[in-house]
């Protein structure tokens, strides 16, 4: 299992922070009083961002780091990572 920064990790990050505002104008929305249809389309929104950004993660990680094979033990260790994983999926 490999770990550190990977290549995906500014984008995600970007993607964050672009959630994380959207998540600020929102408050800001509730604030004001704004329609509820508007608040729920907003915030579906929000969440659709971050859910993105971890399926990108989740995809990098599957891609780019259970490639522990072929050492001893490294499928069933690489199995039971994937297997962790899918619970978020």
């Amino acid at each position: 299992m490999s770990e550190g920064i990977h290549t995906s990790h500014p984008t995600i990050v970007k993607r964050l922070k672009r959630a994380q505002g959207h998540l600020a104008a929102v408050l800001s929305m509730f604030e004001a009083h704004r329609p509820c249809v508007d608040l729920a389309q907003q915030l579906h929104a929000v969440e659709s961002a971050i859910s993105s950004a971890k399926r990108e993660l989740i995809h990098d990680h599957i891609e780019h780091c259970l490639t522990d094979t072929a050492e001893p033990g490294g499928r069933r260790d690489s199995l039971a990572e994937l297997k962790q994983l899918a619970k978020y999926l």
